[in-house]
Formats: structure tokens, sequence, C-alpha cells
């Protein structure tokens, strides 16, 4: 069932359901290929929208326009703890900065709450300081620097929220020391 989730003003946000499949991932496919460096193929949409469409979220418009969009997946990551991931995030350039990719990030941590996860994992282009602080507001930390991770050539960092007490890495705070360190190339 599709759940629509009412906000103040013009935009409305909901749950993606495959129903929705011909009216919005032409939508969705176009709006990320704007925003992201990969170019990811159709099946790459199907793949996370056909197993965990119930992670992923949309904000409208008043007329049904798409205007943001998280899509998500939750699995075992190996055979450890229950991993959620942020697989892609997009807002029009027009409706940045009025929160939309927080609610959306919001969303899909909050359902992944719901059903257990252990944590919640992404990668972002080093480059890209308006997510990573997004993220770092939201709880993420920074994990690993991958180097020349993207296809563009750009290295990207892993990004993690642990959500329960023992599970993964739990780092207390982050110092000018912990930047430093996160900003030497990894060896792998």
């Amino acid at each position: 069932m599709e759940q629509d989730l009412r906000s103040a003003g013009q935009l409305h946000y909901v749950q993606y359901h495959s129903d929705k499949e011909s009216q919005y991932l032409s939508a969705i496919r176009q709006l990320i290929s704007k925003d992201l460096s990969e170019p990811y193929s159709i099946y790459v949409y199907r793949y996370f929208l056909y197993q965990w469409g119930d992670l992923c979220y949309l904000a409208l418009d008043e007329e049904e326009e798409l205007v943001g969009v998280v899509v998500s997946k939750l699995e075992l990551h190996r055979g450890g703890p229950l991993r959620g991931y942020v697989a892609m995030l997009a807002v029009r350039k027009e409706y940045r900065g009025q929160g939309i990719a927080t609610k959306l990030v919001r969303m899909a941590i909050d359902a992944m709450i719901e059903r257990n996860a252990d944590e919640i994992a992404l990668e972002t282009e080093i480059t890209n300081t308006a997510a990573i602080k997004l993220y770092e507001r939201l709880g993420f930390l920074r994990s690993k620097r991958l180097h020349r991770y993207y296809l563009n050539g750009n290295s990207a960092f892993r990004l993690v929220l642990y959500l329960k007490e023992g599970v993964g890495y739990t780092q207390i705070g982050y110092d000018a020391h912990d930047a430093a360190l996160s900003e030497r190339p990894s060896s792998a």
C-alpha cells in the first residue's frame, strides 16, 4: 500500500510502490542522472526498486512532478550486521536548500530502523561538501576514503550511521585529528 506523507507547503512525500513504475521510473532516472556522476542502467534502478521499493521515497510537487528521491536497500552485510544502504539521493536544483534531501534520507533511515537495521552506509564524492554536511548532521561518520571510487576518477568517503551499541565501530566524537586522518589516501 502506498504511504502518502503530506507535509506543510506545496510538497508531499510518498513511499515508492511498484504500481507507480510507469509514472515515476523515467523521472527518477532523469533526476538522478543529472545529479550523480555514475551512469546507472535501467537494471540498477529496477534492482533497488523491485526489491526495496518500500525503502525508497519521493518528494512530489502539487502537480505530482518529481522533486526529489532517495533510493535505498537493506540486507545482511557479509554475514554480519543488517546494513541499510543509501544508494542514490537527488533533489532538483531549484528546490535545494529547503530540507527536502534531509527529510527523504530521514524517512529512509526511519524505515530501516523499523526493520531492525544495525547500521546504514553510503558513499559520496569527497568534493560533495553539501552531501557530506547533510549526512554528518544526521549522525553519519566517515569510515573510509575510497581512492578513485567513481568512474569519473573522483574519490569517495564511505559514511556509516551506527544504530545499535556494540555493532560496528562506535566513534564518540569527531575532531580535527580524525579529519586529518580521513584525508589521507587509503591503501586499498
